[in-house]
This record gives structure tokens, sequence and C-alpha cells, in this order.
């Protein structure tokens, strides 16, 4: 009898242990070059985190301060930085701004060293960020910073005054369209249909990008709504991205039937340079997977 209620006790604590290792929150770090770049790469896959309890931070790696046609340096930034934050508080992120020219991000020492204090200080579990190869090189030497403190972060004697991780976080690549010297690969897929809509009113929140800097640049300013419902839904058709091709087969992997019927998703390609997960440690680190 005593034995039987040992069993039971042991039981019961092995299950508690297992319950509380699943319940313990997933830190993920997304990397941008600009405010309101990792809105775009992450956004809805960060909600669907947030809205779990788990904690997610969004750094861009320059201050925007000049992307636009009209108004530059700190008045610019000013505003890119009040945008970020209450961009932040519509996804339920936490969102970080770093004191770097926009257009002038380079793979520097002390920028390596800015990213790998980041990722330690979050804990994180999984970082996400650009491929090195894009249009814009802020983009292409964010991809380049965040492959550099890949292996770094674990390593005591790198920026010592952060306590080192324990272990190599899983590194991620967003998803997008260049093709050359290599197309993007899913690996993960997220289905983010149902966070789609709050997904475009926290990206609307950087008004000086969506609604005036990138309109003028494609020459369509005058086109832009006046409106707070027809610029989202505007926005909304903008970003409207059907799945499709290797995209479409990444989310058959991982929702099987379901797929089919989803409209939005994002995907993410696994950096060679972090942890290198198998598909119970994906499951794990992307519980909405299992939804």
């Amino acid at each position: 009898m005593k034995m039987r209620k040992l069993i039971f006790t042991l039981s019961l604590m092995l299950f508690a242990g297992l319950l509380f290792a699943q319940e313990e929150p997933i830190n993920v770090l997304v990397l941008g070059a600009h405010p309101d770049d990792c809105d775009g790469d992450a956004g809805g896959t960060a909600i669907l985190f947030a809205q779990m309890g788990h904690h997610v931070k969004f750094v861009s790696m320059t201050n925007g301060d000049a992307g636009h046609y009209a108004m530059g340096g700190g008045e610019l930034a000013k505003i890119r930085i009040a945008e970020a934050q209450e961009a932040g508080k519509r996804f339920g992120v936490t969102y970080a701004v770093l004191d770097n020219h926009d257009g002038e991000l380079m793979p520097t020492l002390e920028n390596r060293l800015k990213v790998i204090r980041e990722i330690r200080a979050w804990n994180a579990d999984i970082v996400i960020g650009p491929r090195p190869n894009d249009y814009h090189p802020d983009h292409r030497y964010t991809a380049i910073l965040m492959q550099d403190a890949a292996y770094l972060v674990i390593v005591p004697n790198i920026a010592p005054d952060v306590p080192p991780l324990e272990k190599n976080p899983l590194f991620l690549y967003a998803e997008d369209r260049f093709q050359k010297p290599n197309p993007f690969e899913p690996d993960i897929a997220v289905d983010i249909d149902k966070v789609f809509g709050q997904k475009i009113y926290a990206m609307a929140a950087h008004e000086s990008q969506f609604f005036d800097w990138l309109p003028w640049t494609a020459g369509k300013l005058d086109e832009v709504p006046a409106d707070e419902k027809s610029r989202l839904e505007s926005m909304a058709a903008r970003r409207a991205n059907t799945p499709e091709g290797a995209v479409r087969e990444c989310l058959r992997k991982w929702y099987g039937e379901a797929a089919e019927k989803v409209q939005h998703a994002e995907a993410f390609e696994i950096c060679e340079y972090g942890k290198q997960p198998d598909e119970q440690e994906i499951l794990r680190l992307f519980p909405m997977l299992k939804q």
C-alpha cells in the first residue's frame, strides 16, 4: 500500500514537472532594420505568441531618421520611435529602437555587440530577422549582424557584461521575394488568419511610413484614403498575399488538411548558424502549430 502511494505521488510530481516545463514562456526576439520591418515580417506570429502568454520583443536596428520626403534627422526619429511604441502596444510586444542612423547601418563590432546584448538580455529562445540578400543595405547588414551573433551569444568572453546564454537560440529568416543567389526556403509556416486584422491595425501605427513615405516613393501619395477605416482596408488589400508554392506546402506539413483554407501566413527559414531543431522541438517552440 505504501509503495502504491509512493508511486502515485512520484507520478503526480513527474506530471506536474512536465506541465510546468510546458508552461515556461517562450522568448522571441525579432530584428528589423527600421521601425515597421519587424511588424511585416513576423507581426502575426508575434500576436499569436503574445496571446498565448509568451514574450516577444521587436528591435529596430536604426531609428528611421532618413525615410521621408519632407523631414528627417531628430524630428523624424522622434516620430518613428513614437509610432513604434504605439505599434508595440497594438501587437502586445515590447518595441525597442536603437540609435543608429537610417541608411547608414554597418556590420561593425559595436553593432554586433549590441545585437548580442539584446539577444542575451531577452534570454531569447527564437531570433527572427531578414535574409542577407535584399535590396536595402540596412536589411542586408541586419541579417549579417544576426548571423554574426548566432554563435557568439553563448561565448562568455564576448560582451562579458551580459551573462551568456546557456544554449544557442533558434535563428530564423523571415520570408522575402528575392530569388538570387538563392530563393527563400520555408521550414515553418504559421497560419495568421485569425490575427491578420490586428496585424494590419498594429502596422498602421507607423503612419509616417504606410500613409506618407511609401505612397510617395510609389508616386501614389494622392491616393491615400483620409479616414482610418478606408486606410486599414487599403492596407489590408495591399498586404494580402495568399500562400502559394513552397509556403503552401509548408503549411500542409504543419496544419494538414486545414492548410488549404489558410489565406494569410508568415513563413520562416531556419538559419544554419543556430539551433537545428527536430520536428518535436519546432512544435514546442511554436505551440500555435498544435492548434
